[in-house]
C-alpha cells in the first residue's frame, strides 16, 4: 500500500522557519521523482519544489528561490522542505508528490500557518 505521510506544519512567525518532511512507503523510493506542492484556500494547487529520484535534478517555483530547499534521503525513504523567511503568503497546506511516468502519488499534506 503505498503512502507519503507529511510532517512538520504549524504556525509560524513572518521571517520563521519551519521543516517539513514527508515519509514514503509502498513503492521504489529512489526511482520517482518527489516534489513538495501547496494549496491555499480559494487558490489552485501549484508547485513549489521538486527533485529527481537520484538527487541531481532541482526546481523551484520563482516565489521560494533562496528561501525554501527540498532535498531526499533515499536511504531513508524521506524528501523534506526547509522553509526559511516565511511570509504571510505561504500559508497553505503543503502537500508531498511522488511522480513517475504514469504513476502518481500524493499525500494529505500538512498546514502551514504564517502569522503573527
Amino acid at each position: 500500500q503505498v503512502r507519503l505521510v507529511e510532517s512538520g506544519g504549524g504556525l509560524v512567525q513572518p521571517g520563521g522557519s519551519l521543516n517539513l518532511s514527508c515519509e514514503a512507503s509502498g513503492f521504489t523510493f529512489n526511482t520517482y521523482a518527489m516534489s513538495w506542492h501547496r494549496q491555499a484556500p480559494g487558490k489552485e494547487r501549484e508547485l513549489v519544489a521538486a527533485m529527481s529520484g537520484g538527487g541531481g535534478g532541482f526546481k523551484y517555483a520563482d516565489f521560494v528561490k533562496g528561501r525554501f530547499t527540498i532535498s531526499r534521503d533515499n536511504a531513508k525513504n524521506l524528501v523534506y522542505l526547509q522553509m526559511t523567511s516565511l511570509k504571510p503568503e505561504d500559508t497553505a497546506v503543503y502537500i508531498c508528490k511522488a511522480s513517475r511516468i504514469a504513476s502518481n502519488y500524493w499525500g494529505q499534506g500538512t498546514q502551514v500557518t504564517v502569522s503573527s
